[in-house]
């Protein structure tokens, strides 16, 4: 008979040696206990559309946006669980509002505001995403979050956000700064 040939180099048998065999156990219990909550949140991950691979800073705008969000639906990529639509780096103004301190959208971008944009959004049955930075600018010089985290966090909330993220091209120190890294 024939020796077993490998078809490549890097493809390997399963090992079953006892070592192995603790590893599949270790995962399977982990598997079995893991705790968490009840509340559908995590389930899956974030899926959908992201404005800064289709559209950047140049083309970014309120009518693009909805016409994607528009599409995720027609097209069933929401009933497929395709439910975010995130707005990427340039969606804010250059500057915060100068009496509340608060973020605001572009108004050449979106004149309607983030709030009708989210309202419009959840009346399609998708979910909102929003950028921040957490130095005191974006990746692209808008306003970022540093110093005003809890300000920007209830503003998100008032516009009716579902996700956040927050980048680090600006960060000025901390346990994430890339210096500290």
């Amino acid at each position: 008979m024939a020796p077993l040939r490998r078809s490549a180099p890097w493809v390997r048998r399963p090992s079953s040696t006892p070592a192995s065999a603790c590893w599949v156990a270790a995962v399977c219990a982990v598997g079995r206990w893991a705790l968490a909550l009840d509340n559908g949140v995590g389930r899956r991950p974030p899926q959908g559309y992201n404005t800064w691979n289709d559209l950047g800073c140049e083309l970014l705008t309120e009518a693009r946006v909805t016409a994607a969000a528009d599409a995720l639906v027609s097209s069933g990529l929401r009933d497929a669980g395709y439910i975010y639509v995130n707005l990427d780096d340039c969606w804010q103004a250059l500057m915060r509002n100068p009496v509340t301190g608060e973020l605001l959208a572009d108004p050449l971008r979106f004149p309607s505001g983030i709030k009708a944009l989210g309202d419009f959004l959840h009346d399609r049955g998708l979910r909102l995403g929003i950028y921040t930075d957490r130095g005191p600018k974006t990746c692209a010089g808008r306003p970022g979050s540093f110093g005003r985290e809890d300000l920007d966090a209830r503003t998100f909330a008032a516009w009716g956000v579902d996700f956040v993220k927050e980048d680090n091209c600006n960060a000025v120190g901390g346990p994430n700064s890339r210096d500290s890294l």
